[in-house]
């Protein structure tokens, strides 16, 4: 801890670096609650999604199972050829947003595939999107992890050690000054009943 100078014009220092810590602690703590939220509300709906992409995954392979035919959608029948996002922001923290993707499909003999392989290749390109906008849903809760983290260690240094630590050399400043103004009204005094002692031999 840094030594402080026992004087008035640091007691000052003091007293407004405390004001600041007080007015801004409040705004931090909001930020770190609104941060938690978002979080969980964030991760809420990453496992929503993933439970959608596990059904539909389910559901293509019941598809598979029933048809009989599991060579007919081939690996590559579906691809991923462009993901779109745009930027929110949450809590000043920059975060990528899901709006859709692009696929391409791998060609195939129309009059040798099956018809349940357009279909099937609807299926996977919504569990596609699916698994790409929970990606970026786990993109959103980590950014906001980190930002809570450093929201946090500013909370707790605020609430930890730059507000007591304050308000204790406050209190040694004052009472220093106050030690130091009773000597002198002591001093003070002294010299008066020196001066009028002196006054009154002199009279005698």
């Amino acid at each position: 801890m840094a030594k402080i100078k026992l004087t008035k014009n640091e007691l000052k220092s003091q007293k407004d670096a405390l004001k600041m810590y007080q007015r801004y602690l409040p705004t931090l703590v909001l930020k770190k609650q609104q941060l938690q939220m978002e979080i969980r509300t964030i991760d809420a709906r990453a496992k929503e999604v993933r439970a959608a992409r596990d059904a539909l995954e389910k559901e293509f392979r019941v598809w598979i199972a029933v048809f009989g035919e599991s060579n007919a959608f081939k690996p590559g029948t579906v691809t991923v050829r462009n993901i779109r996002k745009t930027t929110g922001n949450i809590a000043g923290v920059e975060i990528p947003v899901y709006q859709g993707a692009d696929f391409s499909r791998g060609s195939y003999d129309l009059f040798e595939t099956p018809l349940w392989v357009d279909m099937a290749a609807d299926r996977m390109e919504k569990s596609l999107s699916l698994d790409l906008e929970a990606g970026v849903l786990d993109e959103q809760v980590r950014l906001l992890s980190k930002e809570l983290r450093t929201t946090t260690q500013r909370v707790n240094l605020f609430e930890k050690v730059k507000i007591p630590d304050t308000k204790a050399d406050i209190k040694k400043i004052s009472v220093y000054l106050g030690d130091q103004q009773v000597a002198a009204v002591v001093r003070s005094k002294i010299s008066k009943k020196k001066l009028q002692s002196a006054a009154a031999g002199g009279t005698t």
